[in-house]
């Protein structure tokens, strides 16, 4: 049983589905494991060098055993810090191109941000002090706050409606509490409650229908949608499943959030070339780097069941090699469209559950400039030159981060989802340029934007990556049993053989897609799966997720 935590602790991803404490797992003194001397030096496949990716690996060979990492395109996955094109570069000025923000709650991937010891800070967004202002503009007219007590009561009855409806309909005090304080009985309780309920109800359906906003005007609703409130807009995904935005407000990863300093790639790239101070079997300085002399493997094309039972993968140069487990950490429609995966070695059902996940469109526009002019004030109002800005219009986020009074700011001109990405999927990116430019024009009709830009624009459509296809999954009503399938698959001793020995990480798989702790808490799940197929096991006081699966672990609905 988990111990239980203060009332008054801090919000963290600990379930609620399968509320197990992966942050405490990992940074327990006695390790995750121990493998038989056997087992030691023994190869594991890692399909995909994201951050999924890399975490396994890293604590795969802590364990003593040998990642083997392929990678089609470029390290660090979705978690991918470009760096702007300059005479002599600009360091540590980067466009974050995946995932940008990352809230506090999200413990075991801070963990790891930790123990590189890379720097954050608060990101800035709308009505937060790191933002310093806001300016919300929807249906033509424009608002300017420094916090929600600024704005017109419209944008507060928004606000209270939604915390009202959470109030009632899904006694959002009692679970985040119950949360807080890691009561697992009481949070499995409350929340296996509101899953048969809420697995066929759509986000809108849950805010159309609840008393608090029944009492207010489709504007209020239209409002929430547009420009919503903590971290912008919920329209694009009014279609989703109400439980997958229950989990992200109960979890907290809608609010207090970080960016990393110099660039969230730190990460998955400092797990590659971080030497561990304990390692079993392998010598001090030992590193992934170290391991893969500098680079891993190319590409997968295929994976198939050898002759000899074990798993063979193929690169994209025709190297075959088997191994008797592989991690599979991308994007799941690759299984179906980049990788020939032999179709025996996942159920139907599982297969059905992979090809289901639908994959949401983004797109961000970056730009350079000189410096933080947005910092500037206006003559005529004493307000910031420029904010933070929400509006309906096509950028619909524009985010300013602020290097320091002497380096160059970056401006996200836009950042969209679903129709709004698709919008600027088929323009060059100077033409997204020009088509932020315009929206921001109207406004902020005296700021000329244009003639702080520096160096060239960098944008991305993440559906049109073919590694990739889309930038995270957005889950439908009614895939709840899909998500179940997949978060389930390490558990593998009731599996037939055939389907044994193959793993799957990544937030498409966990419970909070488009997080990056549900990519971490997927991947230290595979870790467990592959230590136990190994003949591993956990300290007898620091039990691992499998462990806990059969008592604690999500509820099933029948089929």
């Amino acid at each position: 049983m988990t111990a239980l935590r203060a009332p008054n602790a801090a919000v963290t991803v600990f379930g609620p589905d399968f509320p197990f404490p992966f942050d405490d797992w990992i940074a327990h003194p006695q390790g995750l494991g121990t493998l038989p001397a056997s087992a030691h030096g023994q190869e594991v496949a890692i399909v995909g060098a994201g951050i999924a990716g890399l975490v396994a690996a890293y604590e795969l060979m802590k364990l003593g055993l040998k990642p083997v990492v392929y990678e089609a395109s470029r390290m660090g996955g979705r978690l991918r810090s470009q760096a702007f094109a300059g005479p002599s570069g600009a360091p540590g000025i980067v466009a974050e191109l995946g995932g940008m923000r990352f809230p506090a709650s999200s413990t075991a991937f801070f963990h790891y941000v930790h123990l590189l010891g890379l720097q954050t800070q608060p990101f800035p967004n709308p009505l937060t002090p790191a933002a310093g202002s806001t300016v919300i503009d929807i249906e033509g007219q424009t608002h300017y706050a420094q916090t929600l007590a600024d704005l017109p009561p419209l944008f507060h009855e928004v606000a209270q409606a939604w915390a009202l409806a959470l109030e009632a309909d899904a006694r959002f005090s009692d679970m985040q509490q119950a949360l807080r304080e890691r009561d697992v009985p009481r949070l499995k309780a409350m929340w296996n409650a509101l899953v048969p309920l809420w697995d066929d109800r759509t986000f809108y359906d849950f805010v159309a229908q609840s008393d608090a906003f029944a009492k207010l005007s489709f504007h209020h609703r239209e409002v929430f949608g547009q420009v919503g409130f903590g971290t912008g807009g919920w329209d694009s995904d009014f279609p989703n499943s109400m439980l997958e935005i229950l989990r992200v407000v109960l979890t907290g990863c809608d609010e207090n959030q970080h960016l990393i300093t110099g660039g969230v790639q730190q990460v998955p790239m400092g797990l590659w070339s971080h030497t561990p101070e304990t390692l079993a079997h392998w010598p001090a300085g030992t590193s992934l780097a170290s391991l893969h002399q500098g680079a891993p493997r190319p590409g997968v094309t295929a994976i198939t069941r050898a002759a000899d039972d074990r798993l063979a993968v193929t690169d994209t140069w025709g190297t075959t090699r088997t191994y008797a487990a592989v991690l599979v950490t991308c994007q799941s429609w690759l299984l179906t469209t980049q990788i020939v995966v032999e179709e025996s070695l996942f159920s139907h059902k599982l297969w059905m559950a992979l090809d289901r996940t639908r994959y949401k469109q983004s797109s961000k526009t970056f730009v350079m400039v000189d410096r933080p002019f947005w910092k500037d004030k206006d003559p005529q109002t004493g307000r910031d030159l420029m904010s933070m800005t929400l509006t309906d219009r096509l950028t619909r986020g524009t985010y300013l981060f602020d290097n320091g009074p002497d380096q160059p700011g970056v401006i996200c001109l836009s950042y969209a989802w679903m129709g709004d990405a698709l919008k600027m999927l088929p323009h060059t990116s100077e033409k997204r340029v020009q088509l932020a430019l315009a929206a921001l024009k109207k406004i902020y009709p005296t700021v000329d934007i244009a003639s702080h830009i520096i160096g060239e624009p960098i944008t991305v459509s993440w559906e049109a990556d073919p590694y990739f296809l889309g930038a995270f999954k957005g889950a439908l009503p009614g895939h709840y049993r899909y998500n179940h399938r997949m978060y389930g698959h390490f558990m593998q001793d009731r599996l037939p053989p055939a389907e044994r020995g193959i793993f799957i990480a990544g937030d498409d798989v966990s419970w909070t897609p488009a997080w990056v702790e549900g990519a971490v808490q997927t991947s230290l799940n595979a870790v467990w799966g592959i230590l136990h197929q190994f003949g591993g096991q956990c300290p007898s006081d620091n039990p691992g997720p499998g462990e806990r699966f059969a008592d604690i672990g999500p509820i099933a609905l029948p089929d």
